[in-house]
This record gives C-alpha cells, sequence and structure tokens, in this order.
C-alpha cells in the first residue's frame, strides 16, 4: 500500500511542477496575460519621398494615428530631392539599402518594374475595409504588371492653368473660366491674353504667361500638341513623333511668346506667379499650397486652353510603393495600407488630386480653406480627370528626357530654328528608343 501511496504522491508532485513552471514562462496559459513571448518587436521603417517640408509635415501628422493602431512601429520620413531621387533608388536598390516604403512617379515605373524592386500588394484588395473599389479604375493601370498591383496612387492631377484673376479684370479681359464655360477658351485665346496682359519695362514688366515651373519641365508643351492631332512618341514607344507639324507648331508658339511678343517670362527668369507678375501659369494641384498664400490678388484655375483635338492636359500621377528587400516586410505592408486608406489619401489631398473617389467628392478635399470655388475645381480638374495625355514609359526615359531639354534649351538660347531643333531632337532620341 506503501508503495502505491509513493508512486501517487510522485505523480501529483510531477504534475504540480509542470503547472508551475508553464506559469512561470507565460505558456499554455489561455487567460491573455501572459504576452512576453507575443510582444511584437520594435521596427524602424524608413518612408522615401521628394516633396518639400510642408509635406513631411503633413506625414508626421497623419502617423500619429498610425502609431496610436502600430505602438511597435516608428516611421523616419526620408527627403530626397526630386532630380536625384531615381538615381538615389537605383544606387540604393544596388546595395541592398531600399528604403521600406517610398514615392515612385510615372517615369520610374518602367525601371523599377524591370528591376523588380517594388513588392506585391494584390492581396490589400481582399480586404474589404481597405475597399480597392473606391480607388478610380484608371489610376490603377501604371500599377499593375504581370497580373501583380505593385503600387497605389496618391496623387493624380491633370495640369490645370493657375490665373491672376486682377489682372484680367484690369485688363478688361474674360477670364479664363468664363472663356471655358462658353467653350471659347483655346490656345489662341491664351495668345492674345498674354499680349494683353504684358506691359512695362525691367523688373516692373508683367507677363501674360509662364508655361514652366522650372525650365527643365516641359510636361505643358505636348498638350498643345496633342490638342492639335500630334503626338510625342508612338504608342509602343519605338518612334519618336514630336518632330511633326503640329510639333514645330508647338515650339514656334513658345518662341513668338518669349522672343516676339515678349508675353512670356523670358528663360530662366524666376519671376514668380504668386508674385503677382505673371498673368498665367501652368502647373500641378501641388502648387494649390502656394496659391492659397496669395492675399496681394485675386486669383483662380481655369482648365488648359483647348486645340481642333480638344484639351490634352498631362496626368501626373505618383503612387507609393513597398520596396522588395526592405529590412521589415510585413510592418512596410501595414504602413502602406495605412497610408492609401481613406484616412491617408484625405491627409494627404491637402497637396494632392486624391485617387480615391470618395475622397475626391468629398467637401473635405473641396472645402479646404483658401481653395478656389467648387465650380472652378469641378471644371479645370475633375471633369478633365478622363482626359489628357499620361507621361510616357520607358525604361531610358532620364536619357530621352535629357535629350528633349537639350533641344528646349537650343530654343531658349535661339540657337537653331523649331524646325531643325525637333529633326535634331528625332536623331538623338531614336537610338535610344531601339
Amino acid at each position: 500500500m506503501k508503495k502505491y501511496s509513493l508512486i501517487l504522491f510522485s505523480l501529483v508532485m510531477i504534475f504540480l511542477a509542470a503547472c508551475s513552471n508553464d506559469d512561470a514562462s507565460g505558456k499554455n496559459k489561455d487567460d491573455g496575460t501572459a504576452k512576453i513571448d507575443d510582444k511584437k518587436k520594435d521596427v524602424e521603417l524608413t518612408f522615401s519621398i521628394w516633396g518639400n517640408d510642408q509635406h513631411a509635415e503633413m506625414y508626421e501628422e497623419l502617423l500619429k494615428g498610425f502609431y496610436d493602431e502600430n505602438p511597435n512601429i516608428k516611421v523616419k520620413i526620408d527627403l530626397i530631392p526630386f532630380p536625384d531621387y531615381q538615381q538615389k533608388m537605383s544606387v540604393l536598390a544596388a546595395g541592398n539599402e531600399l528604403p521600406d516604403v517610398g514615392w515612385v512617379s510615372e517615369a520610374m515605373v518602367s525601371q523599377f518594374t524591370k528591376n523588380n524592386i517594388l513588392s506585391d500588394i494584390s492581396e490589400f484588395s481582399k480586404d474589404k475595409d481597405f475597399d480597392m473599389n473606391d480607388f478610380i479604375p484608371s489610376t490603377l493601370e501604371l500599377w499593375k504588371h504581370d497580373g501583380k498591383l505593385l503600387g497605389l496612387p496618391f496623387s493624380t492631377p491633370p495640369m490645370i492653368l493657375y490665373y491672376n484673376k486682377t489682372m484680367f479684370e484690369k485688363a478688361g479681359l474674360e477670364t479664363p473660366t468664363e472663356l471655358a464655360m462658353k467653350d471659347e477658351w483655346t490656345w489662341e485665346q491664351f495668345e492674345e491674353a498674354a499680349k494683353a496682359l504684358s506691359a512695362g519695362e525691367g523688373t516692373n514688366r508683367t507677363y501674360g504667361a509662364r508655361l514652366f515651373r522650372e525650365w527643365t519641365n516641359f510636361a505643358t508643351l505636348p498638350s498643345h500638341t496633342i490638342s492639335y492631332g500630334g503626338s510625342i512618341f508612338s504608342d509602343d514607344m519605338k518612334e519618336f513623333t514630336w518632330n511633326s507639324s503640329e510639333g514645330v507648331k508647338t515650339f514656334e508658339m513658345l518662341d513668338r511668346m518669349m522672343f516676339e511678343d515678349k508675353s512670356h517670362v523670358p528663360p530662366g527668369e524666376n519671376i514668380e506667379y504668386e508674385g503677382g507678375k505673371v498673368g498665367m501659369y501652368s502647373a500641378m494641384y501641388s502648387y494649390m499650397t502656394n496659391a492659397r498664400e496669395i492675399t496681394d490678388f485675386e486669383w483662380d484655375i481655369a482648365p488648359l486652353p483647348k486645340g481642333p483635338e480638344g484639351r490634352a492636359p498631362l496626368l501626373g500621377q505618383a503612387g507609393i510603393v513597398a520596396f522588395e528587400g526592405g529590412k521589415h516586410p510585413e510592418e512596410a505592408l501595414i504602413l502602406l495600407k495605412f497610408l492609401a486608406s481613406k484616412t491617408g489619401i484625405q491627409a494627404q489631398s491637402v497637396f494632392f488630386v486624391p485617387a480615391r473617389k470618395s475622397v475626391l467628392e468629398s467637401d473635405e478635399f473641396i472645402n479646404i480653406p483658401n481653395n478656389p470655388s467648387r465650380e472652378s475645381i469641378q471644371l479645370a480638374m475633375i471633369d478633365q480627370m478622363n482626359h489628357g495625355y499620361t507621361y510616357p514609359l520607358h525604361e531610358d526615359w532620364t536619357k530621352i528626357e535629357s535629350e528633349i531639354i537639350k533641344g528646349i534649351d537650343k530654343l531658349f538660347a535661339q540657337m537653331e530654328t523649331p524646325t531643325v531643333i525637333l529633326e535634331q531632337m528625332e536623331k538623338d532620341i531614336k537610338p535610344l528608343l531601339k
């Protein structure tokens, strides 16, 4: 009997010891109090953008909500100048040091896709709360490759025209908005208005127009060419087609406005629209942050002028991606999903035209303080979302763009005629398209 009692006593002690060990380690308990092994590791993600301090401040404010939901994740915003951005990403990719998440412009997509550095985020479509159907379908096409979704757009603006309404009224001219409402806002009217708004000499001179935000950015010029029935490249990007009668017409317009009428700000001159000496200025919606600060004159926005074939504003697009090979892929996807959520897109809409329908049509987007009227935003921007041209996609785009800028520089320096410049452009760009 003693023998069996000893055996029973031993078994009881072993069982109690096992329970004690489980309690001490925090395992095998289901009361929800033992979380030591389940605690998420603290990580820091890098989020690269090419914007400015205002963009970074907007993201810092937005991320406060992200940190509430993900206290183990912190985000470092890396601000890189746009001219250096694509090259820096390529260098970081070669050294396996890419950021976790970042902005990508439409012109960068071809190279980054070829280099396989964009993560597949197709799984987002399975998340009903994320609501992928809220994105305007056309804005997703750029990010779809071989059945994969490689990014999500946060900005989808058409190029628009900012104009000095006070200057138009003083000159007794109909405004671009008034003409567009009557379907009479043409490139011919644009030139006439620019001439009428130009006056004075030296530092006191006012100019009717400026079609360049930076002098290396020629994005408005193809709008003129396409609106007359021309193109810049063939659809398959194998031919340079800007060397055409329509292309020559565009370059002649610019040459005429700069050097004959002197109605366009001269090349290299930093005479800014917000200074009140420029009547009309073409730029993206992101410039609205500057325009909202203007108090010296009344301003408004309008669509770009039209030609015989209608309007063709540049439809710029930028997206947010998770880079392949990042140190924290799981957390990167969590951050990307937050930034592309309705909350994230709403916050970014202070600067960018949103790709989510619910945000684009919201009062929060339309009624941002100091914004133009709802009617102006509808006419100049929302109504143009399904028109226009998209930036050419080619893996050697930076080289192609450089050759185009060289040609435009010759026009600025009055070195050659528009016809000769476009012929030389075609010769220099043709080998790059093969």
